[in-house]
């Protein structure tokens, strides 16, 4: 697996590109904690500056959480394309009606009674570190090198990981 580190425009629009294809990731707090709480969450969008939103109820155990400690982890994983990101950042919570406008989406209807729910919130999370996993040729050719590689040794071309930095 060769290794590619991906900074600025180059790097958010990497983050963006496999966060929002997988769009749902499961989100780690209070990661002193044993167990670590961790749950699924549906992805609005990861905006120009790389920051991940995710709509809350404000009185859930994740946002009491966030509210104590601000530092979380996301974990996207798109199993049919063989792509995988780890996010270690931070989290600021928004109940202005103005955050919650600019990144709702119609799949928020599933968890909310429109945009103006009382009990809606916004996540916005920063990333502090990134790491990502991704095929070079698409999963079907991957699933090709990597038999090969499991036959002859040879790991030469067998994707591309590196940090994203944001």
């Amino acid at each position: 697996m060769s290794e590619t580190n991906l900074f600025n425009q180059e790097a958010i629009d990497k983050l963006k590109e496999l966060a929002e294809k997988s769009s749902v990731c499961m989100m780690s707090t209070s990661l002193d904690q044993r167990p670590i709480p961790t749950r699924p969450m549906h992805l609005q969008e990861v905006d120009k500056e790389g920051r991940l939103w995710f709509m809350s109820n404000k009185e859930s155990d994740k946002n009491m959480d966030l509210l104590k400690d601000a530092a979380l982890q996301l974990v996207f994983i798109n199993q049919s394309s063989s792509e995988y990101l780890s996010i270690y950042g931070k989290a600021e919570i928004y109940t202005d009606q103005d955050k919650i406008d600019d990144h709702w989406s119609i799949m928020a209807n599933a968890w909310f009674d429109g945009k103006k729910d009382p009990n809606i919130s916004i996540i916005g999370v920063k990333p502090e570190e990134v790491k990502y996993w991704d095929t070079k040729h698409g999963k079907v050719v991957n699933l090709a090198k990597i038999l090969y590689s499991a036959l002859t040794g040879d790991r030469s071309d067998a994707g591309i990981s590196g940090k994203i930095v944001v």
